[in-house]
């Protein structure tokens, strides 16, 4: 049997595999493109996406910020292009605190990230010579704001936002931001793809062939062969153990994130609302009997103390959904990936009584709510959470991945910046930030132990 041929195949089809096949066919011209999966395309962790787009991202040094500003300069000319097929919208993330000490850390760190190149903060506390806030369009994308407004009045919160609990005392509102269908656009990318001679092959990659430090074929379960010059792993949760078949040790872990989708049948929640998330630490109102069947398990006891900042929800759908989405992390597991994965029987009780303490309203669920649907999925991550892309140590192989919880976000930016690895083609000057040499600097390593805030959610 002869071995089939190709110029460049790419493992995993999420959306960073596919968003590869894309920028390398279409925008670049590379023929002969095989994408490889075992399962069918863009139906792991991106399909159980929160499908947010954001540029606000900490330091330090400008990389995720620019990388997130080119991303969705690409993701915007794709809606135009395409009448906005995967209904791209500029709603925004509202980080919400009740706290006077968190308000004052809003204001810096916002002045920070707006210097990395986020765009301007505007402060508006109620007095005269205010800059005018501009409310949101629920649908648009175009001639909307850029950089953040932070709210420091509590009357201007409540008048724009009056689901919020009137404790809110900043309320920073990131401009750039929003959110899409994460199918229609990975099926629009796809599908230029394969007009573009992009083939998509059922399997699993078993094997990596090397000769003289360099790639020469693909070896699936079923025992074909591929010839091939190019190997991409896009693998996404299998992003290590894949990165082993070349004999590299990829520095990445997997978090199982949960997310809630419930029905808000009394429209507790705006449907034009943004992403709306509470930035302060909480603890839950358990009642006595409740605390007693909490301390009996040794999995649950830390349900009884302070829990994380973060939970944050957002409409889904269009104006006459009901459905809103709920996250949050209140406990990170670093797991190795397994599907179906591993259900929290009692995370939809505690993401409802965190939603409440944000949204007032969303009590009115405690006793009545109805039956929630619970999915999930895999964040690949660094231990600084910044992406893998790049050159790996054999010639002809490359790496896209380590996208964490902003996979679907980063991954026309980070496809653009792959392709122009794999084509020696110009690099922009975040390209370093994003490479596995990175781990080669020890002025690097030595920066980790004192990095900060992540930019997770």
């Amino acid at each position: 049997m002869m071995a089939m041929k190709a110029e460049a195949v790419i493992c995993g089809a999420g959306i960073a595999g596919v968003s590869a096949a894309y920028t390398l066919a279409v925008e670049k011209g590379l023929q002969g493109i095989l994408l490889v999966d075992q399962g069918a395309p863009l139906s792991l962790t991106s399909d159980h996406s929160t499908e947010c787009y954001r540029n606000w991202w900490p330091g330090p040094g400008d990389a995720m910020v620019a990388l997130m500003n080119r991303s969705i300069e690409r993701l915007q000319g794709l809606a135009r292009q395409s009448g906005n097929t995967f209904r791209l919208n500029r709603r925004g993330y509202l980080y919400c605190t009740a706290s006077p000490q968190r308000a004052a850390e809003m204001q810096r760190d916002g002045e920070q990230i707006s210097a990395l190149g986020a765009g301007p903060l505007r402060l508006h506390r109620g007095r005269p010579g205010d800059p005018l806030y501009q409310p949101v369009h629920p649908e648009d994308f175009e001639q909307q704001p850029d950089g953040a407004d932070l709210l420091l009045d509590p009357a201007l919160i409540q008048r724009h936002f009056p689901y919020l609990t009137p404790d809110v005392v900043a309320a920073l509102h990131v401009r750039r931001a929003g959110w899409f269908s994460a199918q229609q656009l990975g099926m629009l990318l796809l599908e230029q793809a394969k007009n573009r001679g992009v083939r998509f092959v059922s399997g699993q990659v078993t094997g990596v062939r090397q000769a003289s430090g360099r790639v020469t074929a693909v070896q699936l379960a079923d025992g074909e062969q591929i010839e091939t010059p190019v190997f991409i792993n896009a693998a996404g949760p299998h992003l290590r153990p894949v990165g082993r078949l070349l004999g590299v040790e990829l520095p990445v872990f997997n978090e199982l994130h949960l997310k809630l989708a419930m029905r808000d049948t009394h429209c507790v929640l705006d449907r034009s609302a943004p992403l709306v998330i509470w930035s302060d630490p909480q603890r839950l109102d358990w009642s006595a009997e409740e605390q007693e069947y909490l301390r009996e398990e040794a999995g649950t006891q830390m349900l009884l103390g302070e829990l994380p900042a973060g939970i944050h929800t957002r409409p889904d759908g269009g104006p006459g959904s009901p459905i809103i989405l709920v996250l949050w992390e209140y406990r990170t597991r670093r797991v190795e990936p397994v599907w179906p994965i591993d259900e929290d029987a009692l995370y939809p009780e505690v993401v409802l009584r965190g939603l409440a303490r944000m949204i007032p309203g969303m009590r009115t669920y405690l006793q009545k709510a109805g039956k929630p649907r619970l999915d999930g999925g895999y964040y690949t991550k660094t231990r600084e959470n910044r992406p893998l892309v790049g050159k790996l140590p054999i010639e002809g192989a490359f790496v896209i991945g380590a996208l964490s919880g902003f996979g679907l976000m980063a991954a026309c930016g980070a496809s653009e910046l792959l392709a122009e690895h794999v084509t020696g083609g110009p690099l922009p000057p975040y390209a370093g930030a994003f490479s596995l040499e990175r781990y080669h600097d020890q002025a690097y390593l030595a920066q980790l132990e004192a990095w900060g805030v992540s930019g997770q959610l």
